[in-house]
């Protein structure tokens, strides 16, 4: 495969860390710009970064004395540097969208972290194994921005990523109605015990935003491209309630559906056994070999035992059981900051080098 030299942008926080231990020895992907705010910019990322690295892996010695460029402010010389950029900025929504869009304009793509574009109609939210047809409305969103090169795409919320992947081929049913609750690790909110010590022995039964996008993610997810924009699925009805429990990685989600036709558990456990997608045709180096562990043990999956299977690009699920309001219910797991942050958006780029969008 073609190596494509690539940037983060933010990469001090805590999904910005996250994307450079997974990039160190990537096979594809070689990191030559790390961006950050303009206080940062000028330093090496060890001086900004070395103190509050918050992952268990050390920083990478090749990045350590990589002096720090200004997210904005070198926008043109940064994408003359690149072939595409990861993005994971803190900023206003606003501010997002429009920094991300000038990064396109500079006819530099970007793989992006953020919730900002995910509701942009010419903007492909992707989970590699579920839509990856939807990365063809580039042509449509460059034919927009005026590019060659340029574009936008971007990974779907930690949280549908537990659920959403078991719900997927079980869509041949009819699915009705889907209720899920989320119980949501503090990196999710980019902390760790130390940062967030009022976490510890709590539960919090809010988080910001998180159920809107929960229940209507799944749906352009489950979209299709008509003309020049994705279409919202219309179905199913997904009721959700987001919580943040003591957890340091892992988003567990406990998921009730009801069926137009109902599946017996057999044709179920069947369907996610054999669930593969085209991360795993094409053999992408992130994407796990087999994408959805199903746990016959009633006290599984759990997030402290399962949420690193496979690098932490699977999904576990268990208890599949008959429910006495819906057909089924079921847990799932997966890992927050990997597939469903930072991992997610380096498959999702492997799928877009793969496809040639980045030659």
């Amino acid at each position: 495969m073609k190596q494509y030299n690539v940037g983060i942008i933010g990469a001090t926080g805590m999904v910005g860390q996250r994307f450079a231990t997974l990039l160190e020895n990537h096979p594809w992907f070689n990191v030559k710009v790390l961006a950050a705010s303009s206080r940062s910019a000028g330093q090496t990322y060890e001086q900004v970064a070395g103190s509050r690295w918050k992952m268990a892996v050390p920083m990478p010695e090749s990045m350590k004395d990589m002096v720090l460029l200004d997210a904005a402010a070198d926008i043109e010389k940064i994408a003359g540097m690149v072939d595409f950029c990861f993005c994971a900025v803190d900023m206003k929504k606003d501010e997002i969208k429009a920094l991300e869009e000038a990064y396109a304009k500079a006819e530099c793509p970007i793989v992006s972290n953020n919730s900002a574009h995910r509701f942009t109609p010419d903007v492909p939210m992707v989970v590699p194994e579920i839509n990856p047809e939807h990365i063809e409305i580039i042509k449509a969103q460059r034919e927009r921005l005026g590019t060659k090169k340029g574009f936008i795409a971007v990974k779907s919320n930690c949280s549908i990523q537990s659920y959403v992947p078991a719900l997927h081929p079980l869509r041949k049913f009819g699915i009705k109605n889907v209720l899920a609750c989320t119980y949501q690790a503090i990196s999710g909110a980019g902390k760790n015990f130390e940062t967030w010590p009022e976490m510890v022995d709590n539960l919090i039964p809010f988080i910001g935003g998180e159920e809107e996008k929960s229940e209507q993610e799944p749906l352009k997810v489950w979209g299709e491209i008509k003309g020049n924009e994705i279409v919202n699925a219309s179905s199913p009805s997904i009721t959700t309630q987001c919580l943040r429990v003591p957890v340091s990685d892992g988003h567990t989600a406990a998921v009730f559906v009801s069926f137009e036709n109902k599946p017996s558990k057999e044709e179920i456990l069947g369907l996610w056994a054999d669930f593969k997608g085209v991360p795993q045709e094409l053999e992408l180096p992130s994407a796990p070999k087999q994408f959805i562990h199903y746990f016959e043990e009633d006290n599984r999956p759990q997030a402290k035992l399962d949420r690193n299977l496979e690098g932490g690009m699977a999904v576990s699920a268990g208890r599949l059981r008959e429910d006495s309001q819906y057909d089924y219910k079921f847990v799932c797991l997966s890992h927050n900051t990997l597939r469903g942050a930072a991992g997610g958006a380096v498959l999702l780029a492997e799928l877009l080098a793969a496809k040639g969008y980045f030659d």
